[in-house]
C-alpha cells in the first residue's frame, strides 16, 4: 500500500477538513502537503493587493460542474487579494487548443498561469515555454511528461486521486457477488488524476477482492463513453459492475446501458448534478468518491499568490476525497458545491415532497 499521512488541521474555509487521510503520492513520489501549509496571512494579502498581479487560467473544460466550482474557488480567493483573472480558457479537451492558448498567453505575459494539462507529452513543451518565459506556472491534477517542480512549474494541486479510486472500488464491491467480472472505463489520455484512480481501483481489488476479474476498456472522449460501455457489456456478458474514472462519462455510460436494457452498479468519481440525482434515486450509480473542487480552487489560488510573493511552496498540495453514498448524498452535495442539493435529490432522500 502507498503510505498514508494524516492532517490535523483547523481554522478557515480551506482548513475545515479534519484528520483526513491522503493515501496517494504525487507524480514524482512526493508526499502530500495539507492546505494549511499554503494559508495566506494578513501580510500576504496586503502585499498581494499592493502588487496587483495578473493571472490566466487554462482548463480542460469550463462546462463541467467540477470546473465551475474550481473556477469559483480560484476567483473568490484572487478577489480577496486584488489579483486580476485576465482570462479563463476552455480547451475543450483538445491538446492543440491548449498549446495555442498557452503560446498566446505567454506573449501577453501575465504574472502566472494556472493550467490543467490535457495530454502529457503533447502539451509538455508548451507548458515548459511558459515557465521559461518567467511566468509562474501552477498545475491542477496533472503534470506533463518530463516537467519537474521548482524548475518547470511551481506546484501541483489536486485531490487525493488514489484515495478516490479506493473509495469507488469499495462502493462497487459491496454490490458484486463472489467470482464476478467487473469493468473499468478509463480515459485514453495519459493523465495523472485518472491514472491514479485506475491504479488504486486495481490495487484495492487485488488486495480485498482477488476473486473478481477486472476488464478494462478505454474511451477517447466523453461522447464515446456510452458506446464503450455497451461494447464492454457485449464482450463480457457476465459483467456485474462498472467503474468509470469520472462522473460525466459515467453518466454517458449509465444512459447508454439504460437504453439497451442493462442495469449494473456503477461507481465513479466526482459528485456532479446528474450523478448525485442518479445516486439519490437508486439508479445505477452506487457510490461516488467526491473531490472538493471549490476548496481545490482556493488551494491553487493561495499557492499561486505565495509563489508570486517569492515564498516557498510545497511541490504537491492535495485534498482528501469524500465517500458519498445514497445515505449521505444531500449533505455531501452541500459540502462540495456550497449550495442546496437539487430538488430531485431532496425528493429521493424524502426530505421534501414532490409537489410538481
Amino acid at each position: 500500500m502507498s503510505p498514508s499521512i494524516e492532517w490535523p488541521v483547523s481554522g478557515g474555509i480551506i482548513n475545515e477538513i479534519h484528520a483526513m487521510t491522503i493515501s496517494g503520492l504525487g507524480p514524482h513520489g512526493e508526499r502530500a502537503a495539507p492546505p494549511e501549509r499554503i494559508a495566506l496571512l494578513s501580510d500576504d494579502l496586503a502585499r498581494a493587493r499592493a502588487a496587483r498581479f495578473r493571472v490566466a487560467v487554462v482548463l480542460h473544460t469550463t462546462a463541467s460542474d467540477w470546473a465551475k466550482q474550481q473556477i469559483a474557488g480560484i476567483i473568490a480567493t484572487f478577489g480577496d487579494c486584488d489579483v486580476a483573472v485576465i482570462e479563463v480558457v476552455d480547451c475543450a479537451f483538445a491538446p492543440e487548443a491548449q498549446i495555442a492558448a498557452l503560446d498566446r498567453l505567454r506573449v501577453e505575459k501575465p504574472d502566472a498561469i494556472i493550467s490543467i494539462p490535457v495530454a502529457n507529452s503533447t502539451v509538455a513543451e508548451a507548458h515548459r515555454r511558459v515557465s521559461k518565459a518567467g511566468i509562474r506556472l501552477l498545475l491542477l491534477d496533472n503534470v506533463p511528461t518530463g516537467l519537474l517542480p521548482g524548475s518547470d512549474y511551481v506546484a501541483l494541486v489536486s485531490a487525493d486521486n488514489f484515495g478516490l479510486g479506493t473509495i469507488a472500488a469499495s462502493f462497487l464491491t459491496e454490490r458484486v457477488a463472489q467470482s464476478a467480472t467487473v469493468g473499468v472505463l478509463s480515459y485514453h489520455s495519459e493523465f495523472f488524476a485518472t491514472n491514479e484512480r485506475e491504479i488504486a481501483f486495481d490495487k484495492w481489488m487485488h488486495m480485498h477482492r482477488p476473486d473478481l476479474r477486472v476488464c478494462v476498456r478505454r474511451f477517447e472522449s466523453i461522447q464515446t463513453a456510452g458506446q464503450e460501455a455497451l461494447a464492454l457489456v457485449s464482450n463480457q456478458p457476465e459483467l456485474a459492475g462498472l467503474f468509470v474514472v469520472w462522473d460525466t462519462p459515467a453518466m454517458e455510460a449509465v444512459k447508454a446501458l439504460a437504453r439497451a436494457g442493462h442495469h449494473l452498479p456503477v461507481a465513479t468519481v466526482d459528485l456532479g448534478r446528474e450523478a448525485a440525482i442518479d445516486l439519490a434515486s437508486g439508479g445505477m450509480i452506487c457510490g461516488i468518491g467526491a473531490q472538493q473542487p471549490y476548496l481545490q480552487g482556493i488551494a491553487v489560488a493561495q499557492t499561486c499568490v505565495l509563489a508570486l510573493l517569492g515564498k516557498q511552496t510545497p511541490e504537491w498540495v492535495a485534498l482528501p476525497g469524500l465517500a458519498v453514498s445514497r445515505g449521505n448524498v444531500v449533505e455531501s452535495f452541500q459540502k462540495v458545491w456550497r449550495k442546496q442539493a437539487p430538488r430531485e435529490v431532496l425528493v429521493s432522500a424524502k426530505l421534501v415532497k414532490n409537489i410538481g
